[in-house]
């Protein structure tokens, strides 16, 4: 394809829109409309024309044009209502560096956001989700509009079925399947029905090992390496051992396969639990698949679920691959009605999953997020090259290894540079923090930054970016040269 330029009158005012260069047209003209942006050439609240009167002015197809307006409203740049047509969005100004004192107030109120594990609101695909939601409805059985059966929807339990099997190796019937409204509610049930004391891994949630002892469940710390979970660290006492093997959260890695193989051993040799989340499970980006590992047993592994990386936490959609022994147990302590997840929503994503949007959405949502985690790459090697970056095969954040004794007064900096971002520190098991390694008590914790890469709008990225570059300790001096030693004596 030959370079191409091409300008277009918007609103009555000319603005040259140049779309120079080779490749994709709808990647040139979106790249021209974000310049325009980020230049104040678009204000804030500019109506742009009707895609096809664009596409008449560029000589582009009318597709072209409006799937990039679709693109760009997705990212935060513009903004689509019905009977308004498509504007600049507000938030994607120009920002004008403004000098603040340092308060507490500052503090309280960041301005940009890099805490792990919320996706960009902006990129829920409501289009989409509105189609499948017209013809869920319309071939909606009347039992679905009842007080609703706590295994869940059965056309969705057919549908995650058929998914989880192809995506991640699952071996499940649909009557293994219940639903629920996202992965701490399914570690609350089984906390009611299986007991503890459980295994965790010694970094993980802070608020899933909260809620496993608010249920009476005590938590003891796994140790975690380049291989994942120290499995060999669990006995004949634990009743059960949460695991985030796709992904370990937040190190990141996979959880190796002779360790895969061992956990399924110690379940079935004492009887215990595994149970899986499925953190992350579906975003990697320069690694193989890796598959569930409730595919080695289905009978002692729980896989845990939801759609709130993928699609939304709005939705409160979940679900928990159960051993056959457990559905009834389970379903019994959710209770006799459905009191959690809307059916219609249930019916929505089933039809949203046959329909193939779901993978659409997965793999988009890939390619956004491998550009974001690529971004940050860049962003540290080109400024804090001393910064090393780890756990970024997969998932929606990283960890930046700092020096020891450094974390916390990165969090601090980050917090004045407007910057909310999380130390690795807070996710580390508390009974962690002193072990006995030979006869001797060590920490186990290394400092570092939770960084996660998928919340803020395509607009912000940049900027929060550069606070966290800013935020980061210099590089250490380097050792002091040893002493000259006097010369030995003949």
């Amino acid at each position: 394809m030959n370079s191409w330029v091409n300008s277009a009158e918007i609103l009555g005012s000319d603005l040259p829109l140049e779309l120079s260069g080779t490749g994709n047209r709808r990647a040139l003209l979106m790249d021209a409309l974000r310049e325009a942006v980020r230049s104040g050439r678009l204000a804030p609240g500019t109506r742009l024309p009707p895609y096809r009167s664009l596409a008449a002015d560029l000589g582009l197809a009318r597709n072209t044009v409006a799937d990039a307006y679709a693109e760009l409203v997705a990212e935060g740049w513009l903004a689509a209502r019905q009977g308004s047509g498509t504007r600049v969005a507000e938030r994607a100004a120009p920002v004008t560096p403004v000098h603040r004192p340092r308060t507490p107030e500052r503090v309280a109120r960041p301005v940009h956001d890099l805490v792990q594990g919320q996706p960009d609101p902006s990129v829920f695909p409501r289009t989409a989700w509105l189609t499948s939601a017209r013809r869920a409805l319309a071939a909606a059985p009347d039992d679905a509009f009842g007080p609703g059966d706590p295994h869940g929807r059965p056309e969705l339990r057919r549908a995650l079925a058929g998914y989880l099997a192809r995506v991640r190796g699952v071996r499940a019937a649909p009557d293994r399947i219940v639903l629920c409204s996202g992965a701490a509610h399914g570690l609350r049930l089984l906390a009611e029905v299986v007991g503890g004391p459980w295994a965790a891994e010694e970094y993980g949630l802070p608020f899933h090992r909260e809620l496993l002892a608010s249920h009476g469940v005590g938590t003891r710390p796994l140790g975690v390496d380049a291989d994942g979970a120290r499995v060999d660290g669990l006995t004949r006492h634990d009743r059960a051992v949460l695991l985030t093997p796709a992904h370990q959260f937040p190190t990141g890695g996979p959880l190796h396969p002779e360790r895969r193989a061992a956990v399924v051993d110690w379940a079935r040799a004492t009887g215990g639990l595994v149970v899986e989340d499925d953190y992350d499970g579906e975003f990697r980006y320069d690694r193989q698949p890796v598959g569930a590992v409730q595919g080695l047993d289905p009978e002692h592994v729980v896989l845990l679920g939801s759609v709130s990386k993928s699609l939304s936490p709005a939705l409160r959609i979940g679900w928990m691959v159960l051993p056959q022994r457990l559905v009834a147990p389970v379903v019994a302590a959710k209770g006799e009605r459905e009191p959690f997840s809307s059916a219609t929503e249930q019916l929505t994503l089933a039809d949203f999953i046959e329909s193939g949007a779901y993978d659409r959405q997965v793999r988009r949502m890939r390619q956004r997020h491998r550009r974001r985690r690529d971004q940050l790459a860049a962003a540290l090697h080109a400024r804090a090259p001393h910064v090393r970056v780890t756990g970024i095969a997969a998932g929606l954040h990283a960890v930046l290894e700092l020096p020891p004794g450094t974390e916390r007064s990165a969090v601090r900096a980050a917090a004045w540079q407007g910057l909310a971002v999380e130390g690795l520190g807070d996710y580390l098991h508390p009974g962690a923090e002193h072990r006995t390694v030979a006869g001797a008590s060590v920490v186990p914790h290394r400092d570092g930054l939770v960084v996660g890469y998928a919340t803020p709008a395509e607009s912000a990225y940049p900027e929060a970016l550069d606070a966290l570059c800013r935020s980061l300790p210099p590089v250490s001096p380097p050792p002091a040269p040893a002493a000259p030693q006097p010369p030995a004596a003949p």
